[in-house]
């Protein structure tokens, strides 16, 4: 696998920078002795100008790496350390190159730095986690992968879940639908027998009304035949005349009371 390009940045500006700290200790040496050095001048400030354009483009991939989770954040840490420092060597470099005349020791402690971290334990070991410690850029790259595509992996699971819980949601709607159009029909059928209760209710009560007007109709036929019957023996019973004549009239009286009852019988509504 191809290198890391923000370690190879970072190597060739930490270079530049080294080389800056050299040619402004070397045209310090010049002015010492009274000599002028306009081109060490003129590369200087071409150096300072890659070196802050380096520092840039390394700020740059810095951010790119952690937004997209290309390392972790104990990664990216620890390269913003190295950044940070570059960045004041920057500035040291810089007031450097504009104090004229005299040489700093920062000029010194610039030219010693490579030299002194050679001796020096590699700070990126420093509180490093058993899971990366002896491992190379590749490894921990390749590390890093593992565990995003586990976090991906995760992240399917998580949704296959959610698809699942969406789709027994909609299962429960759909059946609810079902049971509310079944509670809908049984209301419609109460209803439609409710209605078929109401007519024959209304039916039965009629034909007890006519039942009663037939039974009245029945009534009212005795009376009249035995009304005929007593008609029809009147002049019988006149003709023998072994009825006085206060019997006569009653006879008579009890007639026209049947009359008029049958009448009134007849005209008197059922309802």
């Amino acid at each position: 696998m191809a290198p890391d390009p923000w370690f190879s940045t970072y190597d060739s500006t930490c270079q530049i920078a080294q080389e800056i700290a050299e040619k402004i200790q070397q045209r310090n040496q010049y002015e010492r002795k009274g000599e002028k050095a306009p081109k060490l001048t003129v590369t200087i400030r071409a150096l300072l100008q890659n070196l802050k354009e380096k520092i840039a483009l390394l700020k740059d991939l810095l951010l790119r790496a952690v937004a997209t989770h290309q390392i972790t954040q104990l990664e990216g840490d620890r390269r913003q350390n190295l950044l940070d420092d570059l960045v004041t060597r920057e500035r040291l470099l810089l007031a450097s190159f504009k104090n004229e005349g005299a040489e700093p020791d920062l000029i010194r402690s610039s030219l010693m730095s490579e030299e002194a971290k050679r001796g020096a334990p590699n700070p990126w070991l420093f509180e490093e986690p058993e899971e990366t410690r002896g491992l190379g850029f590749d490894e921990i790259r390749q590390q890093q992968q593992k565990i995003i595509q586990e976090q991906d992996a995760g992240l399917d699971a998580l949704s296959s879940i959610i698809s699942r819980q969406k789709q027994m949601g909609q299962e429960i709607g759909n059946e609810l639908d079902e049971q509310n159009e079944i509670i809908d029909d049984l209301a419609n059928l109460v209803e439609n027998t409710d209605e078929k209760l109401r007519t024959e209710t209304r039916r039965v009560n009629v034909v007890d009304r006519k039942s009663t007007s037939c039974g009245l109709f029945f009534l009212l036929e005795k009376v009249m035949n035995k009304a005929k019957l007593m008609i029809k023996s009147l002049p019988e019973q006149w003709l023998r005349s072994d009825l006085r004549p206060s019997q006569q009239a009653g006879m008579i009286m009890v007639i026209l009371l049947l009359l008029v009852a049958i009448v009134v019988v007849a005209v008197w509504p059922t309802n």
